[in-house]
């Protein structure tokens, strides 16, 4: 794939699968994700929500660290999160990142269990990873990356509590929102939980917000 200064193990993977041109939206926005700010993708296509996403994280953390989740990638439901999680595991087989993931009907023992193992990646729902991170005392401390694929679909269902309360008891974390489409809900959220964000669309790149 055509991105400046991407990861070998990453790009082996996407060329494996087919994807040697990158959507304009990913091109665009690659290199600020990559540098760590605050940045909200516009995409239509699921399946690019998912590729962007898995794209940016396998190439922010690169290689396993440590026993704590670093990237926290929320979902909206058990099959998105299966979709995500089968993403994710195709494109870092060439890495050594541990991929998890979670949702509303996995055990909860058995998933506190295996994520105190060591993990890299966890992908869920909101309900289950508020509740998580709520409750379970998981350490946050060596998060780089919140993640919320479709957020704005995620704030329509009335999400926006456990998002809200996940966001703040992470803190100072680079924040990446997937949505389909911009709203005045969206924008709203994006005010209330990043200090400075980068839009970028599948037509266009947008101004940075303040």
């Amino acid at each position: 794939m055509n991105l400046k200064k991407i990861n070998p193990k990453l790009q082996q993977a996407l060329i494996e699968n087919g994807l040697t041109e990158a959507p304009n939206v990913i091109k665009e926005g690659f290199g600020i994700i990559k540098s760590g700010n605050d940045v909200v993708l516009i995409i239509e296509d699921k399946k690019e929500q998912k590729q962007a996403i898995a794209i940016s994280v396998i190439q922010r953390l690169e290689k396993a660290f440590m026993l704590s989740p670093r990237a926290l990638v929320i979902v909206e439901d058990k099959p998105e999160a299966l979709l995500m999680e089968a993403v994710f595991k195709e494109l870092a087989k060439y890495t050594d990142l541990r991929i998890f993931m979670t949702h509303d009907k996995t055990d909860l023992d058995e998933d506190k269990n295996q994520i105190s193992l060591g993990i890299d990646v966890l992908i869920g729902t909101p309900e289950r990873l508020s509740y998580m991170f709520g409750n379970a005392g998981f350490d946050v401390n060596q998060l780089k990356m919140l993640v919320i694929n479709d957020t704005d679909e995620l704030l329509r269902l009335r999400h926006d509590t456990r998002l809200h309360r996940l966001s703040e008891s992470i803190g100072k974390t680079q924040r990446l929102y997937i949505s389909e489409q911009e709203t005045e809900r969206l924008e709203f959220f994006v005010d209330k939980t990043m200090l400075d964000s980068y839009w970028f669309s599948d037509e266009e790149s947008l101004d940075e917000e303040e």
